[in-house]
């Protein structure tokens, strides 16, 4: 076939298997959405200005944590330019900050700055376990995002299945404990304290539910199944 000549099927060719051809080898949902979020890269870049909010609130008060995360954010913006990257990462964390930050100046309080993240990690936690009893585990789903490029052949694994709904039950009720904490000293009115239950109970159980998840997940992998016994 020259180039510009429509395509023919030749006789006796399946045109559904052509279709399906076709389709498979534009990106999925899943791949598009792994794209946009820019991997775990993406993700960190996105939680620092945030991160350099609540340091610097602890330390001084609203107005200088306000303008030194907004000059983080500029600056992951700036490098993520001279790389050629994309942004959008930094814009992310700048409406992070401004959600809270806005929140907190027309209050008054500045412990209103949190008031979002805790709402956010409610409804977070509430969503893991709800995906977890309905067998679509969001964990399974954020690592077909961020650790398999997309793919979610796991759904075929009835062992991946199982296990990536015990670690979503995992990721949620800690996501629970950590908000149940924050929420306590909020309505204590302690603002220093719950600055740093923010950090503290930020990355720390964050990185720990990554290496038990990417631990037991490549352990699944490296076992081979069992076959079911056969009917005599």
């Amino acid at each position: 076939m020259t180039a510009g000549q429509p395509r023919t099927d030749s006789p006796g060719s399946d045109p559904t298997a052509s279709r399906t051809e076709d389709e498979e080898q534009l990106p999925s949902l899943t791949e598009q959405m792994a794209e946009q979020l820019g991997g775990w890269r993406g993700m960190v870049e996105s939680s620092v200005p945030v991160v350099v909010f609540v340091a610097v609130n602890i330390i001084t008060e609203l107005r200088p944590a306000v303008i030194a995360s907004v000059a983080v954010a500029v600056l992951i913006a700036v490098v993520r330019l001279f790389q050629r990257r994309p942004v959008r990462h930094a814009v992310n964390g700048l409406v992070g900050i401004g959600i809270g930050a806005m929140i907190a100046w027309r209050t008054g309080d500045e412990r209103d700055f949190y008031l979002p993240g805790i709402l956010y990690g409610i409804v977070y936690g509430l969503v893991l376990l709800g995906s977890a009893v309905i067998r679509q585990p969001l964990v399974g789903w954020i690592w077909s995002i961020i650790a398999a490029g997309g793919r979610s052949e796991w759904r075929q694994d009835p062992r991946l299945v199982r296990t990536f709904n015990r670690l979503t039950v995992l990721w949620g009720v800690v996501w629970l404990a950590k908000v149940g904490v924050q929420a306590g000293l909020y309505l204590a009115d302690m603002d220093t304290a719950l600055g740093i239950a923010r950090l503290l109970l930020g990355y720390p159980p964050y990185a720990l539910l990554l290496v038990i998840t990417i631990w037991t997940v490549r352990r699944v992998n490296r076992t081979p199944a069992v076959p079911a016994p056969l009917g005599g």
